[in-house]
């Protein structure tokens, strides 16, 4: 390290981490040591170049997640309401005199039907 060495105290924790470094790369734990406080040394000076806060990305992941969440209900209430389109529709060109109930078991069907399509493995 330097001229005047100094007495450094690290948690168990940290030793274990200090010697698992070590011996990773090959080098005693004094060497690994003085790695660690010249990095240190050298982030607090020049900075990590990374400033995020990671509070900020848990609070972007968790407002993405939630906006996620509305756009699949969305898009579900969307495919709903195109296959109740499609069935009233395909009735109506059919001349077809369906009862309200047939044609809404048509529409669940319909909507089932492309919800499991939608869930397929695709090549």
């Amino acid at each position: 390290m330097s001229a005047r060495a100094q007495t450094v105290r690290l948690t168990p924790p940290q030793q274990r981490a200090l010697v698992a470094f070590a011996k990773q790369r090959g080098l005693s734990e004094y060497a690994m040591l003085a790695r660690v406080v010249d990095a240190g040394l050298a982030s607090l000076i020049h900075g990590t170049g990374n400033q995020i806060d990671t509070r900020e990305i848990i609070a972007e992941l968790a407002s993405v997640s939630t906006r996620i969440v509305d756009v699949e209900r969305m898009l579900d209430r969307a495919l709903f309401t195109a296959c109740a389109a499609y069935c009233y529709a395909r009735s109506a060109a059919l001349g077809a005199r369906k009862t309200d109930e047939i044609i809404t078991a048509e529409i669940n069907a319909a909507y089932d039907r492309q919800r499991r399509l939608s869930r397929e493995k695709r090549p």
